[in-house]
């Protein structure tokens, strides 16, 4: 049996998943996965295509249920109970309207979260996410995918969220793109921000996060801090393990 527990401790956020076990079909996604995020730091989790990245993510969400397992997110702040607009969700491709600029895409999901600022706040919120000015003003029609990706970015941190949790979000960078998406989360992480970034990325994960943790057929079978490995030395450790 799930429990979902909210607990509030004293300047700092905690994610803490204790032996999550979860099925679909019969089939395992996660096995006794055991996994903490201390306040301030950039997770990696790194694993190939169907290891579970995505699963663990939708159940930080609340997108699906664990089979077995104990889930425990800890805020401090404001000693209430964490509600999903203080987490901030950044898919690997983030929803927006086509047809409305970067700045009114912000302005509407901003206002669905009973949030109003001036065009002058949606446009620094945007500009300290990494958007160029003058690019706020343009159709989303016309953004990238990196610039799109700023856009996800933005709407949480308009609405002040304390987690981030990033779906494959170097899938398809260019590497200018991807180097100025590792600064983003690095700005966040300075401001307090406690970051789950689940992807395939072998490079991008060692630059980018404080912590990395292997993830093979539902199980993680490896953690490290990124300091402790070079990029070469981290490939080699993720090879050997999906081999065996």
């Amino acid at each position: 049996m799930l429990r979902l527990i909210t607990i509030f401790a004293k300047n700092y956020i905690v994610i803490h998943l204790k032996n999550i076990t979860k099925s679909f079909n019969n089939k395992i996604a996660l096995n006794k996965l055991n996994l903490k995020i201390n306040s301030g730091e950039i997770y990696g989790l790194l694993g190939a295509n169907g290891a579970g990245k995505s699963t663990t993510i939708n159940l930080l969400l609340g997108f699906t249920k664990a089979d077995n397992g104990e889930i425990k997110m800890i805020d401090s702040n404001d000693e209430s109970k964490i509600e999903k607009d203080r987490i901030g969700y950044i898919p690997e491709n983030v929803n927006l309207y086509p047809y409305l600029s970067g700045i009114e895409n912000l302005d509407y999901f901003s206002k669905i979260a009973n949030l109003n600022f001036s065009k002058k706040q949606l446009e620094d919120t945007l500009i300290s996410c990494g958007l160029e000015k003058d690019s706020t003003q343009k159709l989303i029609s016309d953004y990238s995918k990196g610039m799109r990706q700023k856009v996800g970015i933005a709407i949480a941190y308009a609405k002040n969220a304390k987690i981030y949790l990033l779906d494959e979000p170097a899938s398809g960078l260019d590497p200018y793109s991807s180097n100025e998406l590792s600064l983003i989360l690095k700005k966040l992480k300075s401001q307090g921000s406690t970051i789950l970034m689940a992807s395939h990325d072998i490079f991008r994960v060692r630059e980018t996060c404080d912590k990395i943790g292997i993830l093979k057929s539902g199980v993680l079978v490896k953690e490290m801090y990124s300091k402790d490995v070079t990029s070469k030395q981290l490939e080699k450790l993720y090879l050997d393990f999906m081999k065996n």
